[in-house]
Order: C-alpha cells, then sequence, then structure tokens
C-alpha cells in the first residue's frame, strides 16, 4: 500500500514540472542570446527580496501571485523564478490569461551563470 503512496506523491511532482500547453521552455544559454530582444517582455516571478539580491537586468520584478495583466499580449512574454517551478505555474496562469508567446526559463535563476 505504501508504494500506491509513492507513485501518486512521484506523479503529483512530476505532472507539476511538466510545461504547460502551448509554453515554450528555454535554457539560461538560449535566454543570454534574446536579452536585447525588443520584442520580448522579461518577467522575474520570484519574490521582491530574492530579486533584490540578485537579478537580471532586463528582467521586471512580477511576484508570483500578482496581476499579469497589464503586460502587453502582443510581446513573447519570457518567465524566470530561482528553480522555474514558479515560472512554470506563471506561464500556465499566463496562458489562461490568453497569452499567446509564453516562454518559461527551464532551471531559473539557479542556473544562470
Amino acid at each position: 500500500m505504501e508504494w500506491v503512496f509513492i507513485v501518486v506523491i512521484v506523479g503529483f511532482f512530476a505532472w507539476r514540472l511538466m510545461p504547460s500547453k502551448g509554453v515554450k521552455t528555454i535554457s539560461t544559454a538560449e535566454l543570454k542570446n534574446m536579452l536585447n530582444d525588443q520584442d520580448k517582455v522579461f518577467v522575474d516571478v520570484r519574490t521582491p527580496s530574492e530579486y533584490k539580491a540578485q537579478n537580471i537586468r532586463q528582467f521586471k520584478n512580477i511576484p508570483l501571485g500578482s496581476s499579469f495583466e497589464k503586460l502587453p499580449k502582443d510581446k513573447e512574454i519570457v518567465v524566470i523564478c530561482q528553480s522555474g517551478m514558479r515560472s512554470n505555474n506563471a506561464c500556465k496562469k499566463l496562458k489562461k490569461l490568453g497569452y499567446d508567446r509564453v516562454t518559461n526559463v527551464r532551471g531559473g535563476m539557479s542556473a544562470w551563470r
């Protein structure tokens, strides 16, 4: 019976980590090549204190749980967090709000060098 519980827990985390349908996923190496693209809006969904401690200049801090509705729908939204989990959740929220071009940075700031 214990193995059923373990399978459910592993399945839940695997489901949470899977990218949302229609969300592009990029590496931090790919991110470096697009930071000066004016057709993209860069959003960091970490807490203000995390953002203050370390950030990428082009990213605007809009913590997860905030309203994303003021972001332009005609530009690609590139989302980052610390590990990629909160940004994945933010990407799901953006897709539900009708944003077509949404990109998650895999590994987040932990993978940034």
